[in-house]
């Protein structure tokens, strides 16, 4: 089983320079490929360069610019180039598909925050000691910085990335090899019905309050978005004042980004150790929070009629805010390491159908919130009959299963 740890570092000031220093060079390396492949597509007969070609030029580079290029990790300049290599592949495979294709762009040096050393002991070096203040990690060029490493870890280092967010530092760290700690069996089975309203409601009808983070932070966020508006564009890169504006609206998304993480990773452990099996819907949540199309009116060429954006553009912020795809892959890591069991459903018809009579019909779903079968006259509330179906769903799958 393989797993990711995040820590917070701690690094000096010197240190600390020397990340930026660090990200500021692999930056270049990016960018500088980026502009051989397009110029090499424009004025070489659409000729492509490949990562091969451009990781042999590495050597050389360091030669020519030991003091920036030549003090970093070789293996950590090749994964960049290979990151440049993914970035390729992704426009090339859309552009096949007909989806938009999103050509590989150039980063600035604050939208590069990440750079990886794919090996343990090539470049860095992973000094754990668990629970102890002494934990290190070390980095070519930066030396050996200081981690906050909150909990222990388990298996085999895979890879080692320092990733910039803000201010703030982090190691992330993959493991091989994570060995599963099962929990006591409850003999226990739930079905989840993810809402707006209410986060989650359990087949035994408990219902996990929705925090609505980015909401509570709106007012906050749109007073730092106004002033961050107030600077003229050509002034933007050059002032201080809009650096410092623009850092606090960062700041801002940064701790609901934190807020809501914490909340996913709470709720998701109480139902790995309360259940063994958690039945879930399949939900397509890009198409959930798509904008609706625009209504062109036949009589009147370019007037379009009303098509509900406004009010979608609401629903859409609350199910990002909500984060139901994220909070669901936290829940599938969770029960994988506790030795749970995970199942979607198809959602099809689960808030329509009579747990009662099994009869099937959108008049079933008086409101939002209320269910009443047009059959039997069975009464409940509508997330309850979703996650009641879905766990009725999900116990199907494991007699299919068994």
């Amino acid at each position: 089983m393989r797993r990711t740890y995040k820590f917070l570092l701690r690094p000096t000031a010197r240190q600390e320079q020397a990340l930026r220093e660090m990200l500021r060079d692999h930056c270049s390396i990016y960018n500088a490929a980026l502009q051989e492949r397009r110029d090499a597509w424009r004025h070489s007969s659409k000729t492509s360069i490949r990562y091969g070609q451009q990781s042999a030029q590495l050597k050389e580079i360091r030669a020519f610019d030991p003091e920036r290029q030549g003090r970093w990790s070789f293996s950590s300049q090749q994964a960049t180039l290979r990151r440049l290599h993914k970035a390729f592949a992704g426009f090339f495979r859309r552009t096949k598909a007909g989806d938009a294709p999103g050509y590989p762009r150039f980063k600035g040096v604050g939208h590069f925050d990440t750079v990886e050393f794919p090996k343990d002991g090539d470049g860095c070096r992973w000094d754990s000691t668990p629970h102890d203040a002494r934990t290190r990690v070390r980095l070519q060029g930066v030396g050996h910085v200081r981690v906050h490493q909150h909990r222990a870890v388990r298996g085999r280092v895979k890879t080692i990335s320092v990733k910039r967010e803000g201010r703030r530092w982090y190691v992330v760290l993959a493991f091989d090899d994570v060995p599963v700690e099962p929990l006591p069996a409850t003999g226990a089975i739930t079905g989840i019905d993810m809402g707006v309203t209410h986060f989650l409601t359990t087949s035994e009808g408990e219902h996990v309050v929705n925090p609505r983070f980015l909401g509570a932070m709106a007012d906050r966020l749109a007073d730092a978005q106004r002033v961050l508006d107030t600077f003229p564009k050509h002034a933007r890169k050059r002032s201080k004042k809009h650096r410092e504006a623009a850092r606090k609206v960062a700041k801002l998304h940064a701790k609901v980004r934190r807020q809501r993480l914490d909340h996913h990773h709470k709720t998701a452990l109480a139902l790995v150790r309360a259940y063994d099996v958690i039945g879930h819907e399949k939900l397509n949540t890009a198409g959930m929070s798509k904008a609706p199309a625009p209504k062109p009116d036949p009589g009147r060429p370019g007037v379009f009629l009303p098509n509900g954006a406004a009010a979608k553009a609401g629903l859409n912020r609350s199910i990002l805010d909500a984060g139901w795809g994220l909070f669901l892959a936290i829940l599938a890591n969770k029960a994988e390491s506790a030795g749970r069991r995970v199942i979607a459903v198809n959602a099809r018809n689960t808030s329509r159908t009579c747990p009662a009579c099994g009869h099937i019909a959108k008049e079933n779903r008086t409101t939002q919130a209320e269910f009443a079968c047009v059959s039997c006259g069975f009464l409940a509330h509508a997330d309850h009959v979703g996650a009641v179906n879905i766990r009725h769903r999900a116990g199907l799958v494991l007699c299919a299963a068994a």
